[in-house]
């Protein structure tokens, strides 16, 4: 499968799809310290960096599959809620112009969970429309980290798949839930010293709360807009893209050294990323926002292995 990838941010959709050996032609992101990230770990073949409004549609490739995680801020619960209101809200329409220069096969998307209900329904109402009017039969699912990619975290995301073939999309489900047999322990090691720019000093203003609040050795703790939760998470709560805008959201753990923030190898790996993945040398704190803005790479190879499965069942049509 030729994919082409909108939002493409630092590359998780694009992990998952090209874990099925799917061949990735074109990707697009305007964030620049998410490009450098991107092209650190994919190189720059096929990287576009710029708006997607600027950019000359016929010069993107012929592609069969177009993935898009478009932003989410406008649809989710812990922002305005504006929708298509929000300038980030009518990127989605991009993607509809996309679909109209180049006519892929199949559609993939992905964003909060919220979108389903927000603004009464109208607003995935208009989404489904849109892509119904354009020949797709459509299916769509929410999915979570702990539900179906067997990661220790609290991400639950809607997928939209659209086929143009609709005997496809009859055929094409979406994976079954798997069980939550790892724990947070088996993903980060609390044996090991890292970096101590992680670490919470004496000094800083919420040591004295975090050390009295945090009496459970294996769960993980975050600071919210309240202050520092009360509540000991077994399951990871949802890395946010906020991380990097506040730096004490970052969720939290006692470890042998002390009490430190989750470090980004620990992200990537909450997230599903490959061991080998690396970020370039770019702020902490976009290397944060990044972590909350990616995917759960194992979700999106699970469908991506289905639509690939439908897909060449038929020789791509």
């Amino acid at each position: 499968m030729r994919v082409g990838s909108m939002f493409a941010g630092i590359g998780g959709i694009c992990l998952g799809f090209k874990s099925t050996g799917a061949n990735l032609v074109w990707a697009n992101e305007i964030d620049r310290f998410a490009c450098t990230t991107y092209r650190h770990n994919f190189g720059s073949n096929y990287l576009v960096e710029g708006d997607i409004r600027k950019i000359d549609l016929l010069a993107i490739p012929d592609i069969d599959v177009l993935t898009a995680g478009f932003p989410c801020q406008p649809f989710s619960i812990m922002g305005k809620q504006q929708g298509f209101g929000d300038p980030r809200g009518t990127m989605y329409f991009e993607i509809l112009r996309v679909i109209d220069a180049k006519r892929p096969q199949v559609v993939f998307l992905e964003n909060v969970k919220n979108l389903v209900k927000h603004d009464n329904g109208m607003t995935f109402l208009t989404i489904y429309n849109t892509l119904a009017e354009r020949g797709f039969g459509v299916k769509y699912a929410v999915l979570g980290a702990n539900t179906h990619a067997n990661i220790p975290q609290y991400r639950d995301r809607i997928f939209i798949v659209g086929f143009l073939n609709h005997s496809n999309m009859e055929r094409f489900s979406f994976p079954s839930e798997l069980p939550l047999t790892k724990t947070i322990t088996d993903i980060i090691d609390r044996n090991v010293q890292v970096s101590e720019n992680y670490y919470y000093g004496t000094l800083n203003r919420y040591y004295e709360i975090l050390n009295a609040r945090m009496t459970d050795n294996t769960a993980i703790y975050r600071i919210d807009d309240s202050g520092v939760a009360m509540r000991a998470w077994n399951i990871c709560p949802t890395l946010k893209a906020n991380m990097g805008t506040y730096h004490d959201r970052v969720p939290i753990i006692r470890d042998s050294y002390g009490i430190r923030k989750l470090t980004h190898s620990d992200c990537l790996a909450l997230q599903g990323f490959p061991k080998g993945y690396r970020f370039p040398q770019i702020p902490q704190h976009q290397v944060y926002k990044q972590l909350g803005n990616t995917v759960c790479i194992p979700v999106v190879s699970r469908i991506a292995q289905e639509i690939s499965r439908v897909f060449q069942a038929e020789g791509g049509k």
